[in-house]
């Protein structure tokens, strides 16, 4: 997340920035955009959840799976930082970008305050995204929480490459699983929920799925919890599949800057917000 933004200058502009490479920078041209967005629709899915739907003042550049925005919180004396969210949607011919919000927090609350025709300022896009296999094949995409956000923009894009996406989305109970009918346009979707109110009781690693003869993907996403992430990549590495996954930490800047974000990896601490949020499971130095 980046520090709260002062004054015109970082208002209504399109701008450069650079993006990573595997040395500290890189700058190549890839655009980015500081820009207040009119508020057009608010959805809400489900009580502290909603779709906020935002209008650009300018062209939107292109945004792949997996990069996210960083949201500036106006109007809180509490709230000093910018907040990442992971893009859901976006439609480039009418200039909307969506996000999904799950109310966890004082700045998830504020901005759930948020009206019609309110203006919300954004950063974006940032991140790296997630890559698709180089063939047609099979891929499991496995959601918790608010870990479903990346995943209707990786739908899209394996399906234009014809690859069939099954996904498999975990809750602890039938009012934490959303968005399915969307999901649906892309793959067939799997539920998991703790408390067995929808879907397989279980987590999302319980799933019949796993034990199914006809597991056989060439690919495996994921995005949620870090436990869940880690017993999915677990799974991926036992069965020689790769393996993707989305990092949610603490990012107070978007930029690589301020290091608050940094995971340790192979090849030593890497910025989630910078290098990431996407990451090979493999590549990531987790005890699995």
């Amino acid at each position: 997340m980046r520090q709260e933004a002062k004054g015109p200058s970082l208002k209504n502009k399109k701008i450069n920035n650079p993006v990573p490479s595997r040395g500290l920078f890189f700058k190549i041209d890839m655009s980015k955009v500081i820009a207040d967005h009119r508020v057009i629709s608010i959805e809400v899915p489900a009580d502290g959840n909603y779709i906020l739907r935002l209008k650009s003042p300018v062209e939107i550049p292109t945004i792949k799976p997996g990069n996210f925005a960083e949201i500036l919180i106006e109007n809180s004396q509490d709230v000093f930082l910018r907040r990442p969210f992971s893009i859901l949607d976006v439609n480039y011919e009418e200039r909307w970008i969506s996000f999904y919000v799950k109310i966890i927090g004082k700045g998830t609350q504020q901005l759930g305050k948020v009206k019609e025709a309110d203006n919300v300022n954004l950063i974006y896009p940032l991140g790296n995204s997630f890559s698709l296999p180089e063939k047609n094949g099979k891929v499991l995409i496995v959601a918790g929480g608010s870990g479903i956000a990346p995943f209707i923009l990786l739908g899209k894009e394996l399906r234009k490459k014809n690859i069939k996406a099954t996904y498999l989305i975990g809750g602890k109970s039938k009012k934490d699983i959303l968005l399915i009918d969307e999901f649906s346009k892309y793959g067939e979707v799997l539920v998991t929920t703790e408390d067995g109110s929808l879907g397989e009781k279980g987590f999302v690693t319980n799933h019949s799925i796993f034990q199914s003869p006809d597991f056989n993907f060439d690919k495996i996403y994921s995005c949620g919890p870090e436990p869940m992430m880690k017993a999915i990549a677990k799974i991926a590495s036992d069965r020689e599949i790769d393996c993707e996954v989305s990092l949610e930490n603490m990012m107070a800047c978007g930029f690589g800057i301020c290091l608050c974000c940094v995971t340790p990896t192979q090849e030593g601490n890497k910025r989630v917000c910078w290098e990431g949020p996407v990451f090979n499971s493999n590549y990531l130095k987790w005890q699995i």
